[in-house]
C-alpha cells in the first residue's frame, strides 16, 4: 500500500468530509474509491476510442440498410 501527501482547498476539504460521512465511510476510503471509479472511467473510455477507430462506417451502414423502415412503436416514439 502507498501513502500520499494530498493539499486541497479548504472547500474541498468540506465538501469532502461531507460526501464521506453521507456515504459512511471514512476518508481514505472515499478517496480510494473515487481515485478507482476515474481509473476505470478512463480505462473504458480509452476502450471504447480504442474500438471506434477500427470501426467500418461501410460496414455500420450495411447493417443498418438491412434494417426494415417502419413507423415506431407505441411508446417508442
Amino acid at each position: 500500500m502507498t501513502n500520499f501527501y494530498l493539499t486541497l482547498p479548504n472547500s474541498i476539504e468540506r465538501h469532502l468530509n461531507e460526501m464521506a460521512q453521507l456515504d459512511g465511510v471514512p476518508i481514505d476510503q472515499f478517496i480510494s474509491s473515487a481515485v478507482a471509479e476515474k481509473i476505470s472511467a478512463i480505462t473504458a473510455e480509452n476502450y471504447l476510442r480504442s474500438r471506434a477507430e477500427r470501426a467500418d462506417p461501410a460496414a455500420f451502414q450495411a447493417i443498418l440498410d438491412r434494417v426494415e423502415d417502419r413507423p415506431p412503436l407505441p411508446g417508442d416514439e
